[in-house]
């Protein structure tokens, strides 16, 4: 009989553990607007895109947000979309590109993963480069997630990494960054 008791503490003892390791309040990290973000960057000029429309952004559940369009000499015009989830938790996640595209019109033609310079070449991130097509215009979209320092290509991938840091570092905040070409 004592050895059930003993038992049956323990249990109860783990499971309250459990539920107030669960319940504690998540890490909302404190960080800078992305409208702070620079216009300019090596000899390329930015410049505001139209806002998302309230159900747009209501869809993407994003607390943050920049559309921007930048341009250089005579090159074609590249926009940039940053959306910033700060807590993953309540329901809202980040979704795929993938999802958003074909339900706007654009077929996904190829589908690859490339690998890109960063920091002047120090450090290499993988990123999705998917070209789309829609009737006869095409573009070039690479995106990734980028989530406490890392930069991740696989939308698996960031999931997992996801549910780890909330078990871990009690943070689930990411972001999704898309570039397009516009061409």
């Amino acid at each position: 009989m004592k050895i059930r008791i003993v038992i049956l503490s323990l249990v109860m003892l783990v499971a309250a553990a459990t539920i107030s390791y669960a319940s504690r309040p998540e890490i909302i990290p404190i960080r800078q607007p992305l409208n702070e973000l620079s216009f300019h960057f090596a000899g390329w000029n930015g410049m505001r895109s139209s806002d998302l429309d309230q159900r747009t952004q209501d869809i993407l559940g994003v607390d943050d947000y920049i559309n921007r369009v930048y341009y250089q000499g005579n090159s074609l015009p590249v926009s940039l979309y940053i959306g910033y989830h700060a807590s993953q938790r309540t329901g809202t996640s980040i979704h795929s590109p993938l999802n958003c595209m074909p339900g706007s019109g654009w077929i996904p033609v190829k589908n690859e993963r490339v690998s890109i310079p960063v920091h002047n070449g120090a450090e290499v991130i993988e990123v999705n480069r998917i070209v789309i097509q829609k009737g006869e215009a095409s573009q070039v979209v690479l995106y990734w997630y980028q989530s406490q320092g890392r930069a991740i290509a696989s939308e698996y991938s960031g999931k997992i990494h996801t549910v780890i840091s909330a078990m871990r570092n009690n943070r689930t905040d990411a972001a999704l960054i898309r570039i397009v070409s516009h061409g």
